[in-house]
Formats: structure tokens, C-alpha cells, sequence
């Protein structure tokens, strides 16, 4: 079973916010001093906040948060509550006459699993933020992932679970890459070194029930969201180019992925403690992510 997390990373705390009965939640990743950021959205159903803001030719180069949230568009309130959190700390960035945290978020759908009535909100970020920690994240139906379905093709009836995950590596020299996702895609997800389908559509798979009936609309009922870190001094397009490789696990694990249906979107960051191969970091990010979206829908079944 692969391991690690994001909070491997010195100066790297996360929590969870559960909401079991109605099947929501949100996660939050906080770095205190910051680091540069960067992020990449395939899917075509996106929804995000501050994501042009990591855009290289922007000014901002740092964030000091991430949000994962459930709740469709609505869960994007979280981030006001972990915005909240973090001002109330001095943690921002200073603009004279204010801290301003810098919070990217993305989130996913979830409204058809639980209540569709209730969603992450700015109380729910800020309680996130009260559950951080260095330690390890519970993994699968927990924080962002709690109502994560998979495998959509044929309908709600045929859906597997879909939860959070995550996993690290450390790199010769003492580099870390580490990735944390929510899977809640439209496809199915295959183990990237085996090619076995471990969760998706019951009774088939969804090329199966595309080829054979087309697809029912799901639009913007789907999306896996991601964060893919390092400890590696990195350069604000690198950050970019760290979040893309993310997208590549994505890729290896979900097929069919970025699709009509699915709003993919992964946030990239580095801490800058150390030197590193920019290469490894990179093929270290696409495998580190295919890691933590296995081990989402894994430890979702049990």
C-alpha cells in the first residue's frame, strides 16, 4: 500500500471538515510562511477561486492556503472561513493596511450523494482550519471527498465511491513531492501500475456504457481536485508546470478523464527549503498523484 501525505512537507498542516450525515466536506492545506504557487484546470466544468491569480505573469507569487470542497459553486464559501482563520493569525499577504490571505480553492459536486441543501460553507473552512495538523490526513470518505462519487456513465444506481487520498516520495537528496486529491470523477479509476479497474461503474465500465448507450447528462456533477507540493525551490511557472504533472496522474488513473463533465483542476506549490532535479520533481508529481487517487477510492471501499 502506497503511503506519505502532504503534510510529509515541513511547514505543510492540513485537516479535514466531515459532515458524515449529509455526506460534504471540505479540506484545507495551509502553508504559515507561504509558498509559491501555481495551478492547471482541464476539466470543462471547472469551479475555482484565485486560480488566475497564480497565473506566472501575475504578481502574487505566494499562497497560504488551499481549499478542497464539496458543495458544487457553493462550497467556494469555505475559503472565506479559512481566510478568517488565517487573518486572525497575521498570516496573509501585507498590503499596508491589511494581511490579506492569498486562498486558492476548487471544488467539486457532491449536492446528489448527501442533502443537496447543505454545503461547506465559511463555518465549515474555518473548522477545517481548527482540525489542522502535521500529522497524516485521514484518507477516503473524509474532508472534500465524504460524498465522492465515480463512474457515472449509466447513472447514480451504477456509482462507486470515490473519497480522499493522498501519498509522498522523497527524492535522492531529501527533496519530498507529495500530493492530496478528491476523486469524484466521471470515469473510472484504474491502479496506474496494474491497469485493474479498482472502483468506477458497477456492472461494467463507463467506456462500456458510452459505446454501447451514450452518456446521460451529468454535466458539472463530477470533478477530481487536487494539490501537488514540494520542498524544492521552485520558480512561479515551474509551480504551473508542478500542478500539470499533477494532471498527468489524473490521466494515468481516470479513464475517461477531463472530460465534458469534470471540472480537473490541481494546485501546485513549493516551499523552497532545497535545491532539487526539477525532472524527478516533475515525474516524481505525476506518480505521487496517480498514488493518492488510488488510494481514495481504496480506502473509500474499506
Amino acid at each position: 500500500m502506497y503511503s506519505g501525505c502532504l503534510t510529509d512537507i515541513q511547514g505543510v498542516a492540513a485537516g479535514h471538515y466531515t459532515d458524515s450525515e449529509n455526506k460534504t466536506g471540505c479540506t484545507v492545506v495551509i502553508i504559515k510562511d507561504g509558498a509559491v504557487a501555481g495551478v492547471d484546470v482541464r476539466g470543462s466544468a471547472p469551479g475555482t477561486r484565485e486560480t488566475d491569480l497564480l497565473r506566472p505573469v501575475n504578481l502574487v507569487e505566494k499562497a497560504h492556503a488551499f481549499v478542497l470542497s464539496g458543495g458544487s459553486a457553493f462550497g467556494l464559501a469555505a475559503a472565506d472561513g479559512v481566510m478568517r482563520w488565517l487573518e486572525e493569525r497575521g498570516i496573509g499577504l501585507d498590503t499596508g493596511y491589511a494581511r490579506v490571505p492569498i486562498v486558492p480553492a476548487a471544488v467539486l459536486y457532491d449536492l446528489g450523494t448527501g442533502s443537496a441543501a447543505v454545503r461547506p460553507d465559511a463555518h465549515a473552512g474555518y473548522a477545517a482550519c481548527e482540525n489542522v495538523a502535521h500529522a497524516p490526513l485521514a484518507q477516503g470518505p473524509f474532508g472534500a471527498g465524504t460524498g465522492a462519487t465515480v463512474g457515472k456513465a449509466a447513472g447514480m444506481a451504477y456509482v462507486g465511491r470515490g473519497g480522499f487520498g493522498t501519498a509522498s516520495v522523497t527524492l535522492p537528496g531529501g527533496v519530498i513531492v507529495a500530493a492530496g486529491f478528491a476523486v469524484n470523477a466521471f470515469g473510472d479509476i484504474y491502479d496506474h501500475t496494474s491497469g485493474i479497474k479498482i472502483a468506477g461503474m458497477r456492472g461494467g465500465s463507463v467506456y462500456e456504457a458510452i459505446l454501447a448507450h451514450g452518456t446521460q447528462d451529468f454535466s458539472g456533477q463530477n470533478t477530481t481536485i487536487g494539490i501537488v507540493g514540494t520542498n524544492a525551490v521552485l520558480t512561479k511557472e515551474q509551480a504551473n508546470k508542478l500542478a500539470a504533472m499533477g494532471q498527468d496522474g489524473i490521466a494515468m488513473c481516470i479513464r475517461p478523464a477531463h472530460t465534458m463533465y469534470d471540472g480537473d483542476t490541481v494546485f501546485g506549490f513549493a516551499t523552497g527549503e532545497m535545491q532539487g532535479d526539477f525532472h524527478a520533481i516533475l515525474a516524481a508529481a505525476a506518480e505521487v498523484s496517480a498514488r493518492a487517487i488510488a488510494a481514495a477510492v481504496r480506502e473509500a471501499d474499506a
